[in-house]
């Protein structure tokens, strides 16, 4: 007995050879059909079944498929369709991570905020607040405030300070007991461990401008007014 029909002895394995979906062995020894970058175009779960239904009706009745092979050929189409809904869920949470992004992002604009940076924009009409952290207890804390310029128009001494994080007011008056420019300003927090002046960490407040959202998923960038980008996790507190 003779079969004509030319899908005779071709087996889902010879396709799979041919097309752009090439086999890698898992850790349970399991067959998983992943994507190459050779142009071809893929083969899909649906074209995969297909191929293996039709194999199945147009084998060889004197050579029949071995069980073997068959139910490795089944591991492959669940491993597959298994593929197909991954790849879909990753793509709906990726969707939704970048809408969340998003509206977070719009409510942060016009927002005032406490973050982790050295320069403010200052209205000197009105006392401003600081904060420096001290790794350590140490006598004492300074903070040198210098104008744009380099200029400095005031020290504070902050004196003693426990570990923790040390607050500080300046009143807008420079060394002189006069009020000093409105304007862009630095803060420098200092302390001398084992004979070494370290610097501190200062956070300080801003306004936020804008928000730059990633497009590959990293952290959410805010452009403050004067004091130029910080990341979201340097935020230490979110106002009115």
């Amino acid at each position: 007995m003779s079969v004509t029909d030319t899908t005779i002895g071709v087996s889902i394995k010879d396709v799979l050879a041919n097309s752009s979906v090439k086999k890698n062995t898992s850790a349970d020894g399991l067959t998983v059909a992943t994507n190459s970058a050779t142009g071809k175009k893929a083969l899909g779960k649906d074209a995969f079944l297909q191929l293996l239904v039709t194999q199945l009706k147009n084998q060889n009745p004197l050579e029949p498929q071995d069980n073997g092979e068959f139910v490795a050929q089944l591991a492959q189409f669940s491993s597959l369709e298994g593929i197909t809904t991954l790849n879909t869920t990753v793509s709906g949470i990726a969707g939704n991570y970048n809408s969340s992004q998003a509206l977070q992002a719009s409510s942060l604009v016009g927002r005032s905020v406490v973050a982790q940076t050295g320069t403010a924009v200052v209205d000197t009409s009105k006392s401003f607040n600081g904060t420096a952290v001290v790794p350590a207890s140490v006598d004492p804390v300074m903070v040198k405030i210098t104008d744009a310029d380099g200029k400095v128009v005031r020290t504070l001494n902050l004196g003693s300070q426990k570990a923790g994080n040390a607050s500080f007011i300046w009143d807008g008056k420079n060394d002189a007991g006069e009020v000093a420019k409105a304007g862009t300003y630095k803060f420098a927090a200092t302390a001398t461990y084992d004979s070494k002046a370290t610097s501190l960490v200062t956070y300080l407040p801003a306004t936020v401008n804008s928000v730059t959202i990633s497009q590959t998923g990293g952290e959410l960038m805010l452009n403050l007014a004067g004091q130029g980008s910080v990341a979201l996790s340097k935020v230490q507190t979110i106002g009115i």
